[in-house]
């Protein structure tokens, strides 16, 4: 069956690698235009513009799939798959063909942009990938396949979403596999038990050392990556890219008098940090830091306190 993929992400991209694994035959891609970055404003594909081209794929760049439909109607294709597109699909497409959606969280848990970050927030043990018919309405098309995936104790928004649009590219796979045989049947979604997540803001990205450490542990792991995370130091902004818990009890947002460990006090213990940018812009290490700032004693977020 001939496929035609939509898809604008790095999760895409992963998906799209392995239903090529996979031998699925991908007739073209549809994608998100090229975009300017950096200072030059230099013009740089996505992902999946990039992997599609290398693996000689057919690539049509689209901003609105409603305005070029006429032009995607011309593609030769069976069916369509979608991951991580970015647009409401319009029901002239869906009603053209079927249209398969790859969605990382165990559906009606986690309709919108960000399932995997918000998991891992919450503290999920568990999250899953969902296949499904694309419906008008977010996230909430009949299910085709739904398979759970572990989150690792300490396991970071990047290591995840490789695994599940891993995942995703097999159950692809598989629900073709099914749909050849006649047998790929699809149920619909509870609406009573069905959430919703949006995307995030830079300021989420602020660490509130008033909440519980596992919260702020939950937080970097979820958000470092992609979004950034953050305190305050003397007026500077300081980023954030790995933490773990401690048991050290002190003052919120005080930083402990410790050579050695970069400790901050939070609702119910502290934070160690692990790695972070200095104001001048070098990543080190927590001790480093230290050594070189000086800051123990000191309260992170001053403009939090009463």
């Amino acid at each position: 069956m001939k496929i035609l993929f939509l898809g604008s992400s790095h999760f895409s991209k992963v998906v799209l690698q392995t239903m090529l694994e996979n031998k699925l035959q991908v007739a073209a891609v549809v994608t998100a235009p090229d975009k300017e970055v950096g200072r030059g404003h230099k013009m740089q594909a996505n992902e999946v513009k990039t992997f599609a081209l290398a693996n000689n794929i057919r690539v049509f760049c689209s901003s609105s799939v409603k305005k070029d439909f006429e032009k995607i109607k011309e593609m030769d294709f069976d069916l369509s798959v979608v991951a991580s597109f970015g647009q409401i699909l319009p029901q002239e497409f869906l009603d053209y063909k079927l249209c398969l959606n790859v969605h990382p969280s165990a559906l009606p848990k986690y309709r919108g942009a960000s399932p995997i970050q918000n998991a891992i927030l919450n503290g999920e043990k568990q999250t899953a990938v969902t296949i499904m018919k694309v419906g008008l309405k977010v996230d909430s098309g009949d299910i085709a396949l739904q398979q759970n995936v572990e989150i690792l104790q300490d396991e970071m928004y990047s290591a995840l979403e490789e695994k599940l649009a891993r995942k995703g590219g097999e159950m692809i796979a598989q629900a073709i596999s099914l749909l050849k045989q006649n047998k790929l049947k699809f149920t619909s979604q509870n609406e009573q038990e069905a959430t919703y997540v949006t995307k995030f803001a830079k300021e989420d990205g602020l660490m509130d050392f008033s909440k519980p450490r596992e919260k702020i542990f939950n937080q970097v792991r979820a958000l470092s990556e992609n979004l950034g995370t953050y305190f305050f130091l003397k007026g500077q902004k300081i980023k954030v890219f790995a933490v773990k818990t401690a048991d050290e009890k002190f003052e919120i947002n005080q930083i402990a008098n410790d050579k050695n460990h970069f400790l901050i006090g939070c609702k119910d213990g502290s934070i160690e940090i692990l790695s972070c940018l200095s104001p001048s812009g070098k990543k080190l290490n927590g001790k480093d830091f230290l050594n070189g700032f000086k800051p123990q004693g000191e309260f992170v977020n001053e403009f939090c306190r009463s």
